[in-house]
């Protein structure tokens, strides 16, 4: 498994293509906690469900006031069909060209294999990364952790209502 960035490391900045016409920016959700769901790809059983189980968990995360993006090495047009297909309510960001150079920036890309890690990254309202976490390809890493990291970005006495 790739080495990923760490917590207490900056989150480079990226702009990616969410839609074939529009393009979204990590420095524009600077303000407010964001989760980075690097995935292999599309259309895969493991990176549906978990895209599916972030989609289930969007009330909590956004409780939090954290946006998710799901990225990955596929394009936008095969991204706008997966997210209609599953239903999604959150962007996945196309890495496609160069590709996988965002993951690259992150530590996470498989070089070999020409996809990204399942990596996943919470990044603090500063830009600074608080959690960070590379599952195996072949196991959906859940929410528990990112919703843990997101516990802890809360200030203090706005603790957890659940």
């Amino acid at each position: 498994m790739a080495n990923i960035l760490e917590r207490g490391a900056p989150a480079p900045d990226f702009t990616l293509p969410v839609t074939p016409d529009q393009k979204l920016s990590l420095g524009e959700l600077r303000g407010q906690p964001v989760i980075l769901a690097f995935y292999p790809a599309d259309w895969s059983p493991v990176c549906g469900d978990q895209m599916a189980l972030y989609n289930e968990v969007l009330p909590e995360f956004q409780r939090h006031g954290a946006r998710i993006l799901g990225i990955s090495v596929d394009g936008a047009w095969c991204h706008a069909a997966f997210a209609s297909d599953r239903h999604l309510h959150f962007p996945l960001l196309a890495d496609f060209e160069p590709k996988g150079a965002v993951a690259k920036k992150y530590g996470a890309y498989r070089e070999g294999d020409g996809y990204s890690e399942r990596a996943l990254f919470v990044i603090d309202t500063k830009g600074i990364i608080s959690w960070s976490y590379c599952s195996p390809v072949a196991v959906n890493p859940g929410a528990d952790g990112i919703l843990e990291a997101l516990e802890e970005l809360a200030p203090r006495g706005q603790a957890s209502r659940r």
